[in-house]
């Protein structure tokens, strides 16, 4: 049985347009190919507490000078990794709040990136730890991206790039929903862009192992 992971992040509820295309896409490869399991991880309906001081401290330890307070003080953090781990396919689906990630998706990532554990640091750089899988993430985004003045800046799409390569996802494809606060005309150019965009991740989704 093969597994999709969606991680949502929008508090927008049935309204948000990156949960609607994140949900559709889910759907799409899981009619593609019977067998998959869909898990939902609801970052709005259930958030998660940012890590602090015990997991910081817990964190800081290597693995064997850890005790029963330490671990428990990492369980949330190796169950929201297992879930990762145990996906054959990602998909993150948020908007874009301040020009980057929501406070609730920022949360999750300080969860799931942990040194020693998804990725480590070599002479070199940080060395991804998790295997590689299609990832796939939809931004919404009330305006228009690009240079100011017409466009605003985009600091999400290229931090979720490098962090998610950090732990070792890079095989990711986003989709940015540009101008969905600009009226049912723009909302609907972007629909149909991202049923395009989801039509062809499906078939990366379930291509067979090196296809």
């Amino acid at each position: 049985m093969r597994r999709l992971l969606h991680v949502s992040a929008s508090p927008r509820g049935a309204a948000s347009f990156s949960r609607t295309v994140g949900e559709e896409l889910a759907g799409a490869i899981a009619v593609a190919m019977p067998g998959w399991t869909v898990i939902r991880r609801d970052l709005s309906l259930t958030p998660l507490p940012h890590p602090g001081p015990d997991f910081a401290r817990a964190n800081a330890l290597a693995p064997d000078m850890r005790g029963p307070a330490e671990e428990e003080a990492l369980a949330r953090s190796e169950a929201l990794i297992a879930e990762v781990e145990a996906a054959d396919v990602l998909v993150i689906s948020t908007p874009m709040h301040n020009y980057t990630v929501p406070s609730a998706l920022k949360a999750w990532i300080d969860h799931v990136v942990r040194p020693g554990r998804t990725f480590r640091s070599t002479p070199t750089g940080k060395q991804g730890l998790l295997a590689d899988r299609p990832t796939f993430a939809i931004v919404s985004c009330g305006g228009r991206l690009g240079d100011p003045p017409a466009g605003q800046a985009d600091f999400l799409t290229p931090y979720l790039r490098t962090v998610l390569a950090t732990i070792g996802l890079s095989r990711l494809d986003i989709l940015c929903l540009e101008e969905m606060n600009r009226g049912p005309e723009k909302v609907a150019v972007a629909r149909a862009a991202a049923r395009l965009w989801s039509a062809a991740c499906v078939a990366r989704a379930t291509a067979p192992p090196g296809a």
